[in-house]
């Protein structure tokens, strides 16, 4: 039996967590990870998320099997293909690209994976991801052959959003992509917000000013990655963030 709505309903329960995203490509050194774990949970932070768009299957194995024994902070899966799941994560953000036109996105991974991934006690959880333009290609874009929505178009990330949630997605998840030189324009956060659906929002993050922002504007979940990688120190804004949310 599978883990029901634990995760999804911590991450509904309220806008500004933090959650920060570990790619297994860039995890080998083990000093470097543990240190990584030890000043997130220091920091407050609320979920750390596995994945990356061209990690192999023992690279995430191995990654998620040291993070499981080093820390308590939730670990959710944020897949970048069908190999990367683990019954050692808390719960799978079970990914459907709604921004591109990649069948391999939208269903194709899901199928490959579903006979593996209904068999594990994990939480699964619907997610509609949505790329949009961060000012360079990201990795999702280039490995899923997709282009992201446009910054200014404001009413086709709505209606994408929208479509999401009537195919019963759980969650939208709108992604500048890894190394975006800006965060998605809170203008279609604020546009999507009636749907009354948890928001995960990643890609550019680099100032405590843009978590303020993005938390104010709806978010539930905000998620951190390159900047954590080049400067950890990042990590104390996070929690002076945190303490006063």
């Amino acid at each position: 039996m599978r883990k029901q709505d634990i995760v999804y309903n911590k991450i509904s329960e309220k806008t500004g967590q933090i959650a920060i995203l570990i790619d297994p490509e860039k995890s080998d050194n083990g000093a470097v990870l543990l240190n990584l774990l030890k000043n997130a949970s220091s920091c407050g932070v609320d979920y750390l998320f596995i994945g990356g768009s061209t990690v192999t299957k023992i690279e995430f194995e191995n990654t998620i099997n040291f993070i499981k024994a080093n820390t308590v902070i939730p670990i959710v899966i944020f897949p970048g293909g069908s190999h990367q799941i683990s019954e050692k994560a808390d719960a799978i953000l079970y990914l459907s690209l709604l921004s591109g036109r990649n069948p391999d996105y939208l269903i194709g991974h899901h199928i490959q994976s579903a006979n593996e991934i209904i068999k594990l006690d994990i939480e699964i959880i619907p997610t509609g991801y949505i790329l949009i333009d961060g000012g360079t290609k990201s990795a999702v874009a280039n490995v899923s052959q997709t282009s992201p929505i446009p910054r200014h178009q404001v009413a086709t990330a709505k209606n994408t959003a929208i479509a999401g949630v009537l195919q019963g997605k759980k969650i939208i998840y709108f992604d500048a992509g890894s190394g975006a030189n800006q965060i998605v324009p809170t203008e279609i956060i604020k546009e999507v917000i009636f749907l009354r659906i948890p928001i995960i929002v990643g890609g550019g993050v680099k100032s405590i000013e843009q978590l303020d922002e993005l938390k104010n504007s709806g978010v539930n979940v905000i998620v951190i990655g390159n900047h954590i990688e080049e400067n950890i120190d990042f990590l104390l804004e996070v929690k002076e963030f945190k303490n006063r949310n």
